[in-house]
């Protein structure tokens, strides 16, 4: 099996049954987030305690690349620290936008790294990203719904 069917495995496996995925009424943080281009929406839920993420969830409609992408985010967010988390928010977002650059250290993203070829299909960057976009709110506690555009 190759990496890619490798990572499309990963993808589907995700999208079908995605973790941490359900309301979560003991969270403390939480946002939204709508992608315009296609329709997904997210609602997106954190308990932060002493500044570290410690519980995950998250509920709505999207396609598979975006569902995945939820899914595994709530998986690595968890027992982070805000810092930590904005951090791979901003290395997450530059991997899949490109701008990362060719040794920008994808091997060290776990399960993050199947999106790494998403760079190459830019409505799709969308998808991907939208959880992520949505973390940031619920982290700054932003009231209006995080967008893709």
């Amino acid at each position: 099996m190759d990496l890619r069917e490798l990572y499309q495995e990963l993808i589907v496996d995700h999208s079908k049954q995605p973790r941490n995925f359900g309301p979560m009424p003991e969270s403390n943080y939480h946002a939204d987030g709508f992608n315009p281009l296609c329709g997904d929406k997210i609602r997106l839920y954190l308990k932060i305690e002493d500044n570290v993420i410690t519980e995950t969830g998250f509920e709505g409609s999207g396609c598979a690349i975006s569902t995945a992408s939820a899914s595994i985010m709530t998986e690595m967010l968890k027992g982070q620290t805000i810092t930590q988390a904005e951090a791979l928010f901003e290395r997450f977002h530059s991997m899949v936008t490109g701008s990362m650059g060719p040794d920008g250290g994808v091997d060290d993203f776990g399960k993050l790294a199947v999106f790494s070829g998403i760079k190459e299909y830019p409505a799709r960057v969308k998808c991907a990203t939208l959880a992520w976009h949505t973390l940031r709110n619920a982290l700054l506690e932003r009231d209006e719904t995080a967008k893709t555009e």
